[in-house]
């Protein structure tokens, strides 16, 4: 078995956690591989790291049985971008805040190694985003969301909305969302949007602070193609992908978001479901008379 390693560096102690994770995979004989990244720390002084291969991003994703993202959930979005060409697995191991996406700490990650040889674990398809600017043949990609904000302008912009070609609505607000179920947790939950099970095949679009009562999130089908189009008299608009990759783009805008024609695949334990996360991460459907100290 083979597993690519790609840490973020900007991690406090990252090389000690790498290090850590490199000696649990030594110890059940796993052939282990590195991000060049790495190397924006400097030469390697670690005596297990230098005798690792560090190699390339994308040659390190093509040749990995799974990719372990070392950070937290931004990490995980940015290994999805650099994923997304391949159908190589990422497990997300969290040393960073909330860890919402990245389900193992160190510790369940070191457990969870002998599953991982004997296929003791579960692959979940995620739906991912992909978009055209203004009918460009440059494509954008979000695991979680896209959104289309006003950025620095302090006014509304008035936004057109449509799906397979059919008129939806005018109306003005901040932004809006075009979020997966995987994003559902994200910004879209902050703006309002529903809790979305990971295995529903849906996308919803989530009016920000809409100048109107009658705007709500709706929820489609994975295979509905959107189109939004912005007219404003502001110099850029903002289209944010993630929160990890934005764009500044001059109105008039005309946004095409469909399904990604490849999902993201994510590892998790059987041990795990996904209304554990909700409970133990977000405190969902916890009622908090019953911990009244």
């Amino acid at each position: 078995m083979k597993i690519g390693i790609i840490p973020n560096t900007t991690k406090q102690n990252i090389i000690e956690t790498v290090e850590k994770i490199l000696i649990s995979l030594r110890k059940y004989d796993v052939e282990a591989f590195l991000g060049d990244t790495i190397l924006r720390l400097g030469k390697p002084e670690s005596e297990i790291i230098k005798h690792t291969s560090i190699i390339a991003e994308p040659e390190l994703i093509a040749i990995s049985d799974f990719v372990v993202s070392l950070g937290g959930d931004g990490t995980m979005l940015n290994t999805a971008f650099e994923v997304k060409d391949y159908d190589t697995p990422i497990l997300g191991v969290n040393v960073g805040k909330l860890g919402f996406l990245a389900e193992f700490d160190f510790d369940s990650f070191d457990s969870f190694i002998p599953d991982l040889i004997n296929g003791n674990y579960i692959i979940q398809d995620r739906i991912a985003l992909e978009a055209a600017l203004n009918g460009g043949n440059e494509k954008l990609f979000a695991l979680n969301d896209i959104v289309i904000d006003k950025g620095p302008w302090p006014k509304m912009i008035e936004l057109d909305l449509s799906i397979n070609g059919e008129f939806v609505a005018t109306f003005a607000a901040d932004g809006l969302i075009i979020a997966t179920p995987t994003g559902s947790t994200g910004y879209s939950l902050s703006a309002g949007g529903p809790i979305v099970n990971p295995k529903s095949n849906v996308i919803t679009i989530i009016p920000i602070a809409p100048h109107t009562l009658t705007m709500r999130p709706l929820v489609l089908d994975s295979n509905e193609e959107i189109i939004v189009e912005v007219k404003s008299g502001l110099e850029k608009i903002q289209i944010n992908c993630d929160g990890q990759r934005v764009n500044f783009i001059s109105p008039p805008l005309r946004i095409k978001i469909k399904r990604n024609s490849r999902p993201i695949r994510l590892v998790h334990s059987k041990e795990i479901s996904y209304f554990q996360v909700l409970r133990n991460k977000l405190y969902w459907g916890i009622d908090a008379r019953n911990n009244q100290n």
